[in-house]
């Protein structure tokens, strides 16, 4: 009796203590929206110039979001369909990429995609558009042109086009109107599939979107019957999508009812368990996957799961690290907000999750966290993993770190202006395999009068000293060592573009292969000079 009544009094304390504490949420969740629309008032009643309530209350609702973790964020109606674009890779248009290199001049097809209604329309890089439905592409924007491109699938749009080259009914430089249905364009999520030698198959792919783990199986199938022997499954710079895929693909791999991923939320009974449920095609083949700090979310599930089910070797550098579970909940006003609900863990039991998110390297990749930080875990056979932030391959292997100069160039658009160049006064080529780019001194030419930033590293930490001594009064007192300094340290841009040739050329190689064979060649040619990759390849299985 005495037991019973301390339980009851116990259960009884621990009933208010709970009703307390909700209590005490709801009052300072009221509070909080009382003194929001208070001092919204008071703003639109006293404050001194005209007040912009839509556009301020969105800098305070992403102000507020983003104090919770980078990837809550709330959708206005105006953002869906880009939103949606995000979340399925499709949008509706003619399937092309623009390029306006004057706001007063004609917009250029920069690279038509294949199968694209561009493609099939008779669009090539390098003919201008002059008008869309109509109006002039003079004085529009490469995104009001952009705008105009897309729409409804099964709506037609018509251009005014100047061709580069002539056709079977007209002539280069002939200006001609091109009817385009638009059609709902689906970029790739597997943008390559193919033998790189003898005995290895490999897919790249670039996100998980619907339907993707069937385009993983088709890929197996085809690699096989083409006398694949090991399987290289590239994730590098894939940030990832839906979940539900990631368990589709290691289901291909895995016995079926092996656990892929559990997610946990904060509140009891979120915790969800995801298991492989179909038979699987191949548990025996090796399978190597390439990652890289920009493999994220589904990608690391893919590579934990994989890992921690001792079924692949994980090779390349650590990744991202985003252990988050985001949902779609509906607002007002059809709006949506993307929440964070839950953490996701590995079968070992893992969560990539980075301990500090906030704090990162440059390459947004999780900085270093000492083993103190961290758990150890245990694969499938025996083997220790850690958690603290993203996936540790088995073997680190790190790609290719370029040049200052290397990145100006290319993030400048400089190498793109020059494949449209070099389309213009080549009119065929030879095939993607037995193309090689040779005239990288008429590239110099070309790249020496366009504005970019041609410093090195060292000069250009050289140029930030000066700032700092200068501030500090210490220029004149050291000027002579300056003057020697930065003198040793000038490069003009010719010289530099020549030093980084090796560096440059497979980028001018790729972008020329796309205008003429479309993505898929100019990822062909990119696999050329991937010296991560064939590293890779020289690593011995994981097997247990």
């Amino acid at each position: 009796m005495k037991r019973s009544r301390y339980f009851l009094a116990a259960l009884a304390a621990l009933t208010v203590s709970v009703t307390a504490s909700a209590q005490s949420k709801s009052f300072s969740l009221g509070k909080w929206i009382e003194l929001h629309n208070a001092i919204l008032k008071e703003l639109n009643r006293s404050y001194v110039d005209s007040l912009e309530v839509g556009r301020i209350e969105r800098e305070g609702v992403d102000a507020m979001l983003e104090a919770l973790d980078p990837y809550t964020v709330y959708v206005p109606e105006e953002e869906q369909e880009d939103f949606r674009m995000m979340l399925s890779n499709t949008y509706g248009g003619i399937g092309a990429v623009i390029y306006k290199p004057d706001v007063n001049g004609n917009v250029q097809i920069n690279e038509p995609y294949a199968g694209s209604p561009a493609a099939k329309a008779g669009l090539r890089c390098g003919d201008e558009i002059e008008t869309i439905d109509g109006e002039t592409t003079h004085g529009l924007t490469s995104q009001q042109c952009s705008d105009k491109m897309r729409g409804k699938p099964g709506t037609q749009v018509v251009f005014r086009v100047k061709k580069l080259r002539g056709g079977p009914t007209w002539q280069a430089g002939e200006v001609i109107e091109v009817p385009v249905t638009r059609e709902r364009i689906a970029l790739p999520s597997i943008e390559y599939v193919d033998m790189i030698n003898d005995r290895d198959g490999y897919v790249l792919m670039t996100k998980f979107t619907d339907g993707v783990g069937q385009g993983i199986r088709d890929a197996y199938h085809t690699l096989k019957q083409k006398g694949m022997k090991r399987l290289v499954l590239d994730l590098r710079g894939n940030g990832g999508g839906l979940m539900n895929e990631a368990v589709n693909i290691v289901s291909l791999f895995v016995p079926k009812g092996s656990v892929v991923v559990t997610s946990k939320g904060r509140a009891a009974g979120t915790e969800q368990v995801y298991k492989t449920t179909t038979d699987p095609v191949d548990l025996e083949i090796p399978i190597v996957v390439l990652v890289d700090s920009g493999s994220a979310s589904a990608s690391e599930i893919v590579s934990g799961a994989l890992q921690d089910l001792d079924r692949a070797t994980v090779i390349g550098t650590r990744t991202y690290g985003k252990g988050l579970v985001q949902s779609i909940r509906p607002l007002p006003y059809d709006g949506q907000l993307k929440v964070t609900t839950a953490k996701y863990y590995t079968p070992s039991g893992r969560c990539v999750q980075a301990i500090d998110y906030s704090h990162r390297n440059e390459d947004g990749s999780v900085g270093h966290i000492p083993d103190s930080l961290t758990h150890e875990f245990k694969t499938l056979h025996g083997r220790t993993v850690r958690d603290g932030g993203g996936i540790t391959p088995d073997f680190e292997v790190k790609g290719h770190k370029y040049s200052r100069l290397t990145y100006s160039v290319v993030l400048s658009g400089i190498t793109d202006q020059y494949a449209m160049k070099y389309v213009r006064e080549h009119e065929a080529l030879p095939s993607v395999d037995d193309f090689h780019f040779d005239a990288y001194e008429d590239f110099i030419a070309f790249a020496k009068d366009k504005e970019f930033d041609y410093r090195s590293s060292a000069r250009a930490l050289f140029d930030e000293m000066k700032k700092v001594l200068a501030e500090d009064g210490l220029s004149e007192a050291m000027s002579t060592e300056l003057t020697a300094l930065e003198k040793s340290l000038d490069m003009d841009k010719e010289t530099f573009l020549r030093l980084k040739k090796d560096e440059i050329m497979p980028f001018i190689e790729e972008e020329i292969a796309v205008r003429y064979w479309f993505q898929e060649a100019g990822i062909k040619v990119r696999l050329r000079t991937d010296d991560q990759l064939k590293e890779a390849l020289t690593k011995p299985a994981i097997s247990w």
